[in-house]
């Protein structure tokens, strides 16, 4: 006899990064839709408010926003703790965040790199240490970072972005050694995603080759088995997979979601 997968994440609450937009935006309405209560954390509040609505009539019980900077940790540390006191704990994670601007990595002057760093690894640690002890008390947790696929093979161009993202896939790794039972972190890596993040990255590299945005695309595309740009809603379907009771085995992996496009095992 066959039995559905148990994808429900009733009784639960998220806390969702860059919830205003892009992954994160599909991340949290997916949560939402298998039942879950959402905070959604951005620096945006207008976009943010609009979210809400939505939020809600997705499915989620409940829905706030919280507007943060994680540039400014001691801000979000104490805006998180304040929310947890007021809503509760929260027993969802995701880690999501605007990557660094392009560039050679040698170029890369140190303050970019440690400003990246406090941005990705220093914020989603933060955050983990805040929701820990409630994921703890009720024997379920997921953490989840939305990372990339330079965690397996670097990008060109994007030397910031790609040691920041090791760096982050590190991280968890030595996380998953040390929560508890119940208590999982993983990673999705997003390939050539259409998000808003996506589209400044093609500008970005047409402008360096003096080329149309539009052969940088298609020029990504034919490096991608399944021909197409992924939709940020699939990446939000590998998420809520992961943080859902179905996904209670996974622990400590980098799932690429990228429609093939990684060459390695």
């Amino acid at each position: 006899m066959s039995h559905a997968p148990d994808l429900s994440l009733y009784g639960r609450r998220a806390l969702v990064c860059g919830a205003s937009a892009g992954i994160g935006r599909a991340a949290a309405l997916t949560l939402a839709a298998q039942g879950a209560e959402i905070t959604a954390l951005a620096r945006r509040d207008t976009l943010l408010d609009a979210l809400l609505p939505e939020l809600r009539a997705a499915g989620a019980p409940n829905a706030w926003a919280l507007q943060a900077d994680l540039d400014d940790r001691d801000a979000l540390a104490d805006r998180v703790r304040r929310h947890l006191n007021t809503h509760g704990p929260h027993h969802i994670l995701i880690n999501n965040t605007g990557g660094p601007a392009g560039g050679p990595l040698l170029d890369a002057p140190v303050a970019d790199l440690a400003h990246a760093f406090g941005r990705h690894v220093l914020s989603a640690h933060t955050l983990v240490q805040h929701l820990l002890p409630g994921m703890r008390e009720a024997g379920y947790g997921r953490v989840i970072n939305v990372l990339s696929t330079s965690v397996r093979e670097p990008i060109p161009n994007l030397g910031v972005s790609n040691t920041t993202r090791g760096a982050m896939a590190s991280w968890a790794k030595s996380l998953s050694r040390e929560l508890p039972p119940g208590v999982t972190i993983n990673n999705i890596l997003p390939g050539f995603t259409d998000t808003d993040r996506l589209t400044s990255l093609k500008n970005a590299v047409a402008k360096r080759r003096g080329v149309p945005p539009e052969q940088v695309q298609d020029e990504w595309i034919a490096m991608t088995p399944e021909g197409r740009l992924g939709a940020p809603d699939e990446l939000g379907a590998a998420i809520g997979f992961l943080a859902s009771p179905a996904g209670a085995f996974i622990r400590g992996v980098s799932l690429p979601v990228d429609g093939g496009r990684l060459k390695s095992i």
